[in-house]
């Protein structure tokens, strides 16, 4: 084996002097793995292109690592497939240009040329070429467009040089503030005068310091995504779609493309084009004028003049449905670079095209690799399998059908019911559930206090009652969501880490699922499994939605503006009626104070209901789908669609009802105080509870105003949410309902000394207290037969007879 030395690429003398070229016995394919690669790196550490020869199979060629070749062979030389010509880069050039300059789009406009322009006058800097659209154009053929998907990086050269030839001038003005600019104009006007050794500047620049715009390349639109576990080494070089979800992202940092050194003696300007991670800086200057001199000018690297691109690295993962059974998660690193920088975050469900390469060593890491080489993807394209809801961008067709949905009067229950319908019942959960996914705007007050306006919801009842499902349906529907479970999680993996980096060894922050779940839901099942100490870590992001971190010398705030949306049992599995509610609960105060709804789900014996059920779970079990709703349910991207334009409304609280919802907040802790067994801890909290469901209650009906009866319908939710707690057949203080609306009306009467109750005005104050207009109309009929009260024929307006 040869060895590398630092100070040159050629290997060690041997006793048959090597040709360049094939050998005799060399196949067409082991040819074309051999010849040399073109433009080596100037000077490099540990080359990550060596010079290679092809020898007769006695003699082996010198080998600095697996990856190295395998990156020599994917980038430098094209690969051939079996009956396909070696390619003619010319011709090919002449193929794209053509394209560049004839393709039209739908309408008949030169769709590429209008992107060039766009460049040209600075307005958008990548150019993505689709392979939908070779695929269509009839120049060119299958072998062209395989050759593209093969060797794809070669490929994005030739449509950049093709780039450069055809690009327009510029329609509009543009400021000229980049550095770039400036020097280039500096840079035309010495070539003018010619440069230190006489040449032109401009013909010594490689193109890429001149080129102000990137190339990127799609795979087809229709292509099936491969998982990371599909892609084989048979990839390498060639461009792939990879499904899975970002687990990682690291911090964007600039990447050299183009290095520009100064001679200090002369002042002749050297470009160093970087192609790896690791480069080898120059030192001497190789100018004429230092050489006939005899002076060896040192070179200063000009940074300002040198040419960045920005650059991230994100770690792919397989997404949970594809790791086959008894198997870990496989990852995937991916580098992102310019334009598709900062497009995706953890915790995204993603499709990542882009051509899959090998990681080249260096240092001496590469004297020592073996014949296994790291892998990377270098995307070239990023789409999103659910958009956040800022990026819904509604087409006409959608715009119509969200118009026909918000005239509908029933949307509300409509929307509530398309959530999760292969579940049976839990209307009233499925309306809050809605709510959560719609929450309020964030208030911000002047001295910079902030209010928050997510709704956090704990379901918390006996085991079977649904509760994990409609966790993870609610997760599905959402554009960003993150689902964990109380007994995986710490509370340094809901809140931070401190983690030490593997490439620059510092100290940095990794969120956990609070942090990741940022202006989506987290939801937390089995909540009352967590342990004591992790539960309180998330407190400061339920109210104040920040996770403060002082670990390692670093001191920050995460944002995690985040609904949390928990499941939990009760204290001893089932709910034990015997027991006050605060023993079955067996949460702090201080966590339940924080949640807006804690709905209590018990699973009780009922002939007609446990019929029901078990039709509709067989329904579902042999269909695969819920029997008729009497509509049909909204697929969940019609959902997410029509909640992405219902939070656009910024909806407001007007003066009159101000009162109303004191009053209403006043008569709940009155009522808490006079209560034994409190079910809930009612604090001011509470009052904001009521104000952000009555926002969202108006954003579903895009409405600019909340309603009196958006205030109603939230009151009627948070009592509906202890509804369970009570037997059928008697309510709160021993009453069954009907009796127990006829001592709210009465008292009603009583207090404004008058025999008459609107009927409008008394189905709100039963609706407050959780009781349904049927179960008035009920009562109604039965005192009206008692002679306790007449009822009005067409209002049906109350009048006691003996008040």
């Amino acid at each position: 084996m040869y060895q590398p030395t630092r100070a040159s690429n050629k290997p060690k003398p041997t006793t048959s002097r090597p040709t360049r070229g094939p050998g005799p016995t060399c196949s067409s394919r082991h040819a074309a793995l051999c010849l040399p690669a073109k433009n080596p790196p100037l000077i490099p550490l540990f080359p990550p292109f060596p010079r290679t020869f092809c020898r007769l199979p006695t003699a082996a060629p010198p080998l600095l690592s697996a990856s190295h070749h395998l990156l020599a062979a994917a980038t430098a030389v094209p690969i051939t497939a079996a009956g396909m010509k070696n390619p003619d880069f010319a011709a090919d050039k002449a193929l794209a240009k053509d394209f560049l300059s004839n393709f039209a789009g739908p309408h008949g406009e030169p769709k590429y040329l209008n992107i060039l322009q766009d460049v040209a006058n600075r307005k958008i800097r990548a150019v993505q070429i689709e392979l939908d659209d070779m695929f269509h154009y009839k120049d060119i053929d299958e072998e062209f467009l395989q050759r593209v998907t093969e060797n794809t990086r070669r490929y994005i050269g030739v449509f950049a040089e093709a780039m450069d030839e055809i690009m327009p001038e510029p329609t509009e003005a543009y400021t000229v503030d980049e550095d770039r600019d400036i020097l280039m104009t500096q840079r035309v006007d010495e070539g003018a005068d010619g440069g230190a050794d006489g040449t032109d500047p401009l013909q010594r620049m490689p193109p890429e310091i001149k080129r102000f715009f990137e190339v990127y390349i799609k795979t087809f639109s229709k292509a099936t995504p491969l998982t990371i576990r599909q892609v084989k080494a048979s990839n390498i070089g060639q461009l792939v779609k990879i499904s899975g979800i970002v687990t990682r992202c690291s911090d964007v940092k600039p990447l050299m493309q183009v290095a520009v050194y100064t001679c200090e003696e002369c002042g002749f300007e050297i470009y160093q084009e970087v192609t790896a991670r690791v480069f080898m800086p120059l030192i001497e200057c190789p100018s004429q004028r230092c050489k006939l001199n005899k002076a060896k000018g040192n070179l200063i690297l000009q940074l300002r003049a040198s040419k960045f691109l920005k650059f991230q690295e994100v770690k792919l993962q397989e997404l949970a449905e594809h790791v086959p059974k008894g198997h870990i998660p496989r990852s995937l690193t991916a580098h992102l670079r310019g334009e598709l920088t900062r497009k995706v975050a953890p915790g995204d469900v993603v499709e990542m095209s882009g051509i899959f390469l090998p990681m080249p060593y260096y240092g001496f890491r590469a004297m020592r690799a073996g014949l296994v080489a790291d892998t990377y993807l270098e995307a070239m394209s990023v789409t999103h399998f659910k958009k956040k809801y800022e990026e819904y961008e509604l087409k006409g067709d959608e715009q119509e059908q969200i118009d026909r949905l918000a005239e509908d009067g029933d949307i509300y229950s409509k929307l509530a019911r398309s959530l999760a319908p292969e579940i049976f019942g839990h209307e009233d959960v499925k309306k809050a559930l809605l709510l959560l996914l719609v929450g309020a705007p964030h208030r911000k007050l002047a001295d910079g206090m902030k209010v928050r306006g997510d709704l956090h919801i704990c379901m918390m009842g006996d085991p079977g009652v649904a509760k994990s499902q409609l966790l993870k349906h609610i997760i599905n529907v959402a554009p960003r969501g993150v689902y964990t479970t109380g007994r995986g999680s710490s509370g340094v993996g809901l809140t931070a880490a401190v983690l030490k980096d593997p490439v620059t060894n510092e100290f940095v922050l990794e969120g956990g699922a609070l942090v990741l779940a940022d202006m989506g839901i987290c939801a937390i099942d089995e909540f009352d499994k967590m342990e004591e100490s992790d539960r309180t870590a998330i407190h400061e992001v339920m109210e104040q939605q920040t996770v403060s971190i002082a670990k390692a010398g670093i001191t920050t705030s995460l944002n995690a503006r985040t609904a949390i949306l928990a499941a939990a049992n009760p204290a001893w599995g089932r709910y034990d009626m015997r027991r006050t509610p605060a023993e079955n609960i067996n949460l702090p105060p201080a966590l339940l104070s924080r949640f807006d709804l804690l709905w209590l789900i018990l699973d009780r014996a009922d002939m007609e209901t446990d019929l029901e059920m078990a039709r509709h779970v067989l329904h579902v079990h042999q269909n695969l789908e819920s029997p008729a709703l009497g509509f049909t349910p909204l697929e969940p991207s019609v959902l997410r669609a029509y909640i992405s334009a219902a939070r656009r409304v910024i909806p407001s609280v007007p003066r009159e009802l101000e009162e109303y919802i004191a009053t209403a907040y006043s008569s709940i802790r009155q009522e808490e105080a006079k209560s034994n067994a409190p079910t809930s801890y009612t604090t001011i909290r509470t009052l904001l509870s009521i104000l952000r469901i009555s926002i969202a209650l108006a954003r579903l009906r895009f409405s600019e105003t909340v309603a009196q009866s958006d205030v109603d319908e939230a009151l009627r939710l948070m009592q509906m949410s202890k509804y369970s707690l009570y037997s059928d057949d008697r309510q709160r203080s021993g009453l069954d309902a009907i009796s127990d609306i006829y001592s709210i009306l009465r008292d009603e009467a009583a207090r404004t000394s008058s025999m008459d109750v609107r009927y409008a005005h008394a189905l709100n104050l039963i609706s407050r207290k959780g009781y349904s207009e049927a179960q008035l109309k009920e009562c109604l009929e039965e005192y009206a037969s008692l002679n306790v009260w007449q009822i009005h024929p067409s209002t049906f307006d109350i009048h006691f007879i003996d008040a």
